[in-house]
């Protein structure tokens, strides 16, 4: 099982704070992993809309979208971030 923790509107438009999944063989990239919930119904289809603005962290470290997620105790996924 992966623990995933969504953030700002990622976890508004998902609906929820964290969730464990167990990830199917095929889910072996960021991206991958983003494809795969995309298909998980409406909400995650509407919080992953734009994929390449997601922002991923696989163990609290920032990941591209070709990483590799084997081992991944737990990935977040967030918007960019916005400064001022």
């Amino acid at each position: 099982m992966t623990k995933l923790v969504y953030f700002a509107w990622v976890r508004e438009r998902i609906g929820k704070t964290e969730e464990e999944i167990s990830l199917p063989a095929d889910v072996v990239t960021v991206g991958d992993l983003l494809s795969h919930l995309k298909s998980l119904g409406e909400e995650y289809e509407a919080a992953l809309q734009f994929p390449e603005a997601i922002r991923v962290a696989i163990n609290m470290e920032h990941a591209d979208h070709d990483e590799p997620v084997a081992g991944a105790r737990e990935i977040g996924l967030f918007p960019p971030m916005t400064g001022g």
